[in-house]
C-alpha cells in the first residue's frame, strides 16, 4: 500500500510526498537526508491516507500540491 503524506516543520514549512514505508520516510526527513527537507527541522505528519496503487498516490500527491488541496487541509484545520 503506498501512501500520501503532509508533513510539517517546526518554521511551518509544508511538504507533500508519497511512500511505501512513512515511518522510514518521516525518519529520512527528520535526518536532512532529503534535499528539500533539510532546509526545516522539527518534521512531523499532519495528515496521510492510504492508496491502493502508485498511479492513485500520485494523482492525490498531485491533489494537495494545488491549491484545492491546501484549502481542504485549512478546513480541517491540519494546516
Amino acid at each position: 500500500m503506498w501512501k500520501v503524506y503532509v508533513i510539517k516543520s517546526q518554521e511551518g514549512l509544508i511538504y507533500t510526498g508519497i511512500t511505501s514505508n512513512l515511518e522510514r520516510r518521516l525518519i529520512e526527513h527528520n535526518s536532512g537526508a532529503s534535499r528539500w527537507t533539510k532546509r526545516g527541522s522539527h518534521w512531523s505528519i499532519v495528515y496521510s491516507e492510504g492508496c491502493f496503487s502508485i498511479k492513485d498516490a500520485r494523482k492525490r500527491e498531485k491533489y494537495f500540491k494545488n491549491n484545492a488541496g491546501k484549502e481542504w487541509l485549512i478546513r480541517k484545520h491540519l494546516l
